[in-house]
């Protein structure tokens, strides 16, 4: 009797502590291990040097799930210093994996260092690519694919299969001369193809007839905004950058430089090849094309001219366009509860930050700025100088809130913001080129776009009802766009052109999100194996 109560209390307490094991189980991981080095590809017929990962150009493309804790460890063969950064990925509670130089030391030649970082509650198209020097123009970038949980249905049929596009601009140039070409104050040069996978008019996409497939399309660009679409197929939009749309079908769309879009497309059609068609937008007088296969299983009939038809250089078309991407308010993200339940248009706004692009002469060298100042990157990242209160490295609030007077300076631009303010940011675009712009670290509301001078009579054109969230803002040219962000996001963030000549000339800034409290809950602490460098070093 004794030994059967005995055994009855043991198998409780096991039962107990599996029940337990199971409830406190931590989220998958997902370990990587990348080899960053130089090497042949040739991408428009001809040799020329590439960045590859682990053999590959463009890199392997990262299908996790939401909540996944991702572990890359990046070894760096590179013959100079290097860093990539996860172009959308929020990194709750800790910028120390933003892999950007306000953030990171950066990854010696012929060491390795690994990011560790959890999808808390994401999901969604995004991409990564390095952040150091024009490191991105030799390649180096791929998709970051975050997946719903099995628990969290998707508010769209289920596609048979998912494709991964990564459309890019390219250049004959090495990344090499094309810094020298900034370095030295002579104008960018224009590209010279685009690429859709890392091949001009050769990537090929299969599928079945009757079938529907997930098309997740990202721009790498450095420069370019690109118009999408598929011959004789329509677009369903259903995700942008994390946020679930309404499912408006589109002939094409434009994506500007960092954006990614999510689209079902149903094969309806004969069976045969049908061109998929990247252009260029805005580029006047010389627009680019390039074009990939989407190919149905079994067809023995090439795709044939002419391409489909795709806006060039008309603004207003765009903006238009840009204004019917609404978020499904009854549709769940990451979680199960609605979008929508978010009521972002009621929440009163704590401070306005209104920031204007400008073309600069900075000692005779060419330099662009925001608010006047050109960003510099200090020896000791900001972050690092911030934890361990080492003076002399930035100014908090040395930018100003709204656009100054006079010439414009070279300097460290960090705006100090308390933890959960709610912030509208206006961007002012003063020039005829097209801006875009990308916050890490958070999403925001895309409430408003508007031709010419911004200014406060303008908010009550604002959509406070079903704007989307997104992490990259195009500013199209003489005009403005308007956002609001919910600043719950502890860290030092790293807000930037996407034009990446520009941003590498300083048309860059960082928010410190911060209040006093030192707590776990709010701000992971300095990872281990955290790079030292600069006066942290000391």
């Amino acid at each position: 009797m004794r030994q059967a109560i005995f055994l009855h209390f043991s198998l409780g307490i096991l039962a107990f502590a599996f029940v337990a094991s199971q409830v406190k189980a931590e989220d998958p991981y997902r370990f990587f291990t990348w080899v960053v080095q130089y090497g042949e590809i040739a991408p428009l017929g001809f040799k020329q040097r590439g960045i590859l990962i682990n053999g590959q150009f463009p890199g392997p493309t990262i299908n996790a799930i939401t909540n996944d804790n991702i572990i890359v460890n990046v070894i760096n063969k590179l013959n100079e210093p290097f860093l990539i950064t996860w172009h959308g990925i929020k990194q709750r509670k800790s910028s120390w994996e933003d892999g950007v130089l306000g953030t990171n030391c950066p990854i010696p030649p012929n060491s390795n260092w690994t990011y560790k970082m959890q999808l808390k509650d994401q999901i969604g198209s995004y991409h990564y690519y390095p952040s150091t020097l024009m490191h991105r123009a030799a390649g180096g970038f791929g998709g970051f694919n975050i997946l719903a949980r099995s628990v969290i249905p998707v508010p769209y049929p289920k596609p048979l299969d998912e494709f991964t596009l990564l459309i890019s601009d390219w250049w004959k140039s090495d990344n090499k001369v094309l810094q020298q070409i900034l370095d030295s104050g002579k104008p960018f040069p224009s590209p010279d193809a685009l690429l859709i996978n890392g091949l001009p008019n050769s990537a090929t996409f299969t599928g079945i007839k009757g079938q529907t497939y997930l098309f997740r399309v990202s721009n790498v660009a450095l420069t370019t905004s690109i118009n999408f679409r598929i011959q004789g197929h329509v677009l369903t939009l259903v995700e942008v950058e994390g946020s679930h749309t309404m499912q408006e079908v589109y002939e094409s769309l434009d994506l500007h430089p960092g954006q990614s879009s999510s689209f079902l497309v149903t094969l309806h059609a004969n069976i045969k090849d049908y061109f998929i068609v990247a252009s260029s937008r805005f580029t006047s007088p010389k627009f680019l094309t390039t074009t990939a296969i989407l190919r149905y299983s079994g067809s023995k009939t090439p795709a044939t001219k002419p391409l489909p038809v795709g806006p060039t250089y008309q603004i207003h078309w765009s903006m238009k366009q840009a204004r019917t991407i609404r978020w499904n308010l009854t549709a769940n993200a990451a979680r199960p509860n609605p979008q929508g339940s978010y009521h972002y248009g009621t929440i009163p706004i704590a401070r306005s930050i209104i920031l204007a692009n400008s073309a600069d002469k900075i000692n005779g060298k060419s330099r662009y700025s925001l608010n006047k100042i050109s960003y510099i990157n200090p020896d000791t990242p900001l972050k690092l100088a911030d934890y361990f209160n080492i003076p002399g490295v930035f100014v908090l609030n040395g930018i100003k809130d709204s656009p100054p007077s006079g010439p414009a300076v070279l300097g460290t631009s960090v705006f100090d913001i308390s933890l959960h303010d709610y912030v509208e940011v206006v961007f002012q675009n003063n020039e005829n080129s097209l801006q875009s712009y990308h916050l890490d670290g958070n999403d925001f509301w895309i409430v408003a776009y508007g031709s010419g001078q911004w200014n406060s009579t303008l908010r009550k054109k604002y959509n406070l009802e079903d704007a989307t969230t997104r992490n990259t803002v195009q500013v199209y040219p003489n005009s403005w766009s308007a956002i609001l962000i919910s600043m719950d996001n502890k860290g030092m963030w790293n807000l930037r052109s996407s034009i990446w000549p520009r941003r590498y000339l300083g048309q860059e800034l960082y928010m410190r999100v911060w209040n006093n409290e030192r707590s776990l809950y709010t701000e992971y602490d300095i990872p281990d194996n955290a790079l030292l460098c600069g006066k942290a070093k000391k």
